[in-house]
């Protein structure tokens, strides 16, 4: 397990992609099992499990059987059901979608929940236009109202829509908002990192691909890609550099997701559990 995939990402990412569809609470040694292929072992996934469960994201339950499992809380399942429309075929945003400005004052005495703000807005994919005015694409409003709702923010922050008129080229601008540099390089880390890894499954023929290596390699590739849509959230292709390599890493994305996703569910529905 390289140091990118840490234990808990990596159980988020398998709820993500097949956990929140059991039909109940998944138990603790199916995870352990789950989570072997990558690297992460058992001691590790009951720690990581717990602090998930501190932080309010999987609650305990048992099973059918009475073993003891972990099951998605509604908060955790409200955000994978947002981070679906960034990491599964989110359409290219256009500059005629606008953009939403979030707006926040935080009184001195709670100055630290502007620590947390401007952490989630950034988390968001927000780029900074002023302080205490940041920006995103418009399609983004939906997430970010759910978001601050959640971590009770909502007070603080007024939310529009609107348009940039001026004086600067919005190209200009948004190069000041977003750090275009460091989202290429990580799109190109992604490219370095998993486009090796479609180019040999494309070049195997006939067999089908066997489950376990399947849902390793699917698991690895979601855990890396499904950051990315927070980092670059998704700008306006005419706004952005020349040889972007956003739209390349999409593609190598949604190539393994489509040939690894359902292979990889069969590893996981021969637990049985």
């Amino acid at each position: 397990m390289s140091e990118q995939h840490t234990p808990r990402s990596l159980i988020v990412t398998f709820y993500g992609a097949y956990g929140r569809a059991a039909p109940g609470p998944v138990p603790v040694a199916e995870l352990v099992r789950l989570l072997a292929p990558v690297g992460v072992d058992a001691p590790s996934v009951r720690s990581s499990v717990s602090r998930l469960k501190r932080r309010g994201l999987l609650v305990p339950a048992r099973t059918e059987a009475g073993a003891a499992g972990y099951d998605l809380s509604p908060d955790a399942r409200q955000l994978l059901e947002d981070g679906d429309r960034r990491i599964y075929g989110l359409p290219p945003a256009r500059t005629a979608g606008g953009w939403v400005l979030a707006v926040f004052s935080v009184p001195e005495a709670e100055r630290h929940k502007r620590h947390v703000l401007r952490s989630r807005l950034a988390g968001l994919g927000f780029g900074t236009a002023a302080p205490g005015v940041w920006i995103a694409p418009a399609h983004l409003y939906e997430e970010t109202r759910h978001t601050l709702e959640r971590l009770q923010l909502a007070p603080y922050v007024d939310l529009f829509r609107g348009e940039h008129l001026g004086f600067a080229p919005t190209t200009e601008a948004v190069a000041r908002w977003w750090d275009l540099s460091s989202l290429a390089k990580q799109h190109e880390a992604f490219l370095d990192r998993h486009e090796p890894v479609l180019r040999s499954w494309e070049s195997r023929k006939g067999a089908p691909p066997p489950p376990e290596e399947a849902y390793r390699d699917y698991l690895l590739a979601l855990d890396s890609w499904r950051q990315l849509p927070y980092a670059d959230p998704g700008l306006p292709a005419e706004l952005l550099p020349k040889g972007w390599p956003g739209a390349r890493s999409a593609a190598v994305f949604a190539a393994l997701d489509e040939r690894l996703r359902e292979p990889g569910g069969l590893f996981v529905s021969q637990g049985g559990g």
